[in-house]
């Protein structure tokens, strides 16, 4: 408890509101009766918003419904609930233990915002799981700003999800003068993609290097009176100028994510320093392993080989070092904070921190106010349901990956890395077509049983092969392209043009009638189609009145000749580690 807020009763700490329901044997949130309550008879009475916890003071069992040493104000009208000694936690008279009530209309957005940096937002993103119960008492603890139309519109519970994290150098905060640019306006240091698979069953964090040279577009950009202005693009930068620079938001950061992976995210969060401090705090440590001795004077960072449990400052000294680990870089930095979050990830999903009423008061309390979103999740329920799908995935299928570079070959003292093209391109294409880095199956045995034997079976030839090309999403002129190269290199001398398609679609597709499909196997060998782009239904009616079938062209088309088929697995030449798995820095 503060100074100004001793001996008040109304700063009772969240983790003190955790009670046992002896009906469910659970512990359910019990708010004092100044804050909001648990839905009471009377509907109409008004309820004020729920404290936030003192910090620094010492929690009390999460039994009890008032913290030691704090008395009841003279003008309270009703006393906190009693119970006799050696009693269960019962719920009030006339009450059931039960969530309270959302509130609505509360203000959003309204602090400034602060964008101060680490590698801290991939877990502020998982405590919307540990903690979803109480953030609904914490919207004034959210910090957002707009997305400016550069994300999708805010994920789906019915699609993959795809979140942009990033942690800047910008230096705020108590406590955090020794750390980061204090003339910075504050970059894009630490970017992370976090890919979750529509199934849910595993995902893919997708680490993106400060230092990698890109191409940054115009963004068009909310001002403070409500103005919009377009911050001219620049080409042939480093990725990190993409927030901060010539007043960059956000919002330019996931435009320039679209432009160089093809993924457009649904929402972006950023962190600050003090995520790192208070999150590792309020789980008790992290546990991490080094290789050797590590005494970092610009980081503050000093262990001894071994396994160590690291908190607070220790801990944002752990995933700010990167002169003494690796080849003294950034991507080695990388590779330590991906190992720190995997451990951090390890730890907020352990029993003793998710059966702990205590730890997931402090976690949501810490995340909200380390949290900055985009307007598209400017909402408690959205953070709730996000770290509810969040919730699903089990560490083991959790990715931590790099996008693949090498050192820029324009400079003779390397500073910059540039794509390597044919593995980023690979990298995306996994992430575009939601397949897993691990093993998972992502679809039931029986389905892709079904989807494989579409391609099993006799082939027509070439010359007896009739279908109509549309264009539905490809680039402009692509039917006819396609149609000539059929024509002339693949033989299929019975195709035609059948123009724009009705509705555009991703994937290309060729449907066909179950008398054609020794047709359609033939034609999805010549395309490179797979099982899953063909679809059995109906033919339609060419030019000559003949039965023929339709090939729509995609937005995952590329050109005549380049494989429709998508990758099915990760390569095995891409670095990657998986969240369960304990790694020793080197």
């Amino acid at each position: 408890m503060d100074a100004q807020g001793r001996g008040r009763a109304d700063d009772i700490d969240p983790a003190d509101q955790w009670v046992l329901n002896p009906t469910t044997g659970e512990y359910e949130l019990r708010l004092s009766p100044s804050a909001a309550q648990s839905p009471v008879p009377e509907p109409r009475r008004a309820r004020s918003a729920a404290p936030a916890g003192p910090r620094g003071r010492t929690q009390a069992p999460p039994r009890t419904t008032e913290a030691p040493g704090c008395r009841r104000s003279p003008e309270r009208e009703v006393p906190p609930p009693r119970r006799r000694k050696g009693a269960p936690e019962e719920p009030p008279p006339g009450r059931r233990g039960r969530r309270p009530v959302k509130k609505k209309g509360k203000g959003k957005g309204k602090r400034a915002l602060l964008w101060t940096g680490g590698a801290m937002a991939f877990v502020v993103l998982v405590t919307g799981a540990a903690g979803y119960l109480y953030l609904e008492h914490l919207n004034d603890n959210i910090t957002s700003v707009p997305d400016d139309g550069a994300g999708t519109g805010g994920f789906s519970k019915d699609k993959a999800i795809n979140i942009l994290l990033i942690g800047t150098d910008k230096r705020t905060g108590k406590g955090n003068k020794g750390y980061g640019d204090a003339g910075s306006p504050g970059h894009a240091d630490t970017t992370i993609l976090l890919h979750v698979s529509k199934d849910r069953t595993n995902a893919t964090a997708l680490s993106i290097p400060r230092d990698l040279i890109v191409d940054v577009p115009d963004c068009p950009t909310t001002q403070e009176d409500g103005s919009t202005k377009v911050i001219p693009g620049t080409t042939g930068v480093r990725f990190n100028t993409s927030l901060g620079q010539d007043g960059r938001t956000p919002s330019c950061t996931m435009r320039t994510v679209t432009e160089l992976t093809g993924i457009t995210p649904d929402n972006f969060m950023v962190a600050d320093f003090n995520a790192v401090k208070t999150l590792t705090s309020a789980v008790g440590g992290v546990e991490v392993c080094l290789a050797k001795d590590i005494d970092d004077p610009d980081s503050h960072l000093k262990l001894t080989k071994g396994t160590h449990t690291i908190e607070g400052e220790t801990a944002l000294a752990y995933v700010r070092t990167r002169h003494s680990v690796g080849f003294g870089g950034d991507l080695s930095r990388i590779g330590l904070q991906q190992q720190f979050l995997s451990a951090l990830m390890r730890k907020l999903k352990s029993s003793d921190t998710l059966t702990s009423p205590s730890k997931m008061v402090k976690l949501a309390e810490a995340g909200t106010k380390a949290l900055t979103v985009d307007s598209q999740l400017d909402s408690i329920n959205k953070l709730k349901d996000l770290g509810l799908e969040l919730g699903k995935l089990n560490t083991e299928n959790l990715t931590f990956t790099t996008v693949p570079v090498k050192d820029n070959p324009a400079e003779q003292v390397k500073a910059t890395v540039v794509l390597d093209e044919a593995k980023a391109r690979q990298v995306f294409d996994l992430i575009r077509n939601d397949v897993s880095f691990t093993d998972v199956k992502q679809r039931k045995k029986k389905e892709k049983a079904a989807v494989a034997a579409r391609l099993k079976g006799e082939k027509a030839p070439a010359a007896e092969v009739r279908v109509r090309v549309l264009n539905g999403g490809a680039a402009p002129g692509s039917a006819q392209q396609t149609l000539s190269w059929l024509q002339v290199e693949e033989g299929v001398t019975k195709s035609e043009n059948g123009g724009n398609a009705p509705e555009e679609r991703k994937k290309t597709t060729l449907e066909y009638a179950p008398d054609q499909a020794a047709q359609a196997r033939r034609l999805a060998e010549i395309l490179g189609l797979s099982g899953s782009g063909m679809k059995p239904g109906e033919s339609v009616t060419n030019a000559q009145g003949v039965p023929a079938m339709t090939l729509t062209l995609g937005k995952d088309f590329k050109g005549p000749g380049v494989s429709l088929t998508p990758p099915d697995k990760a390569p095995d030449d891409i670095d990657k580690s998986t969240a369960d798995k304990v790694e020793c820095a080197k």
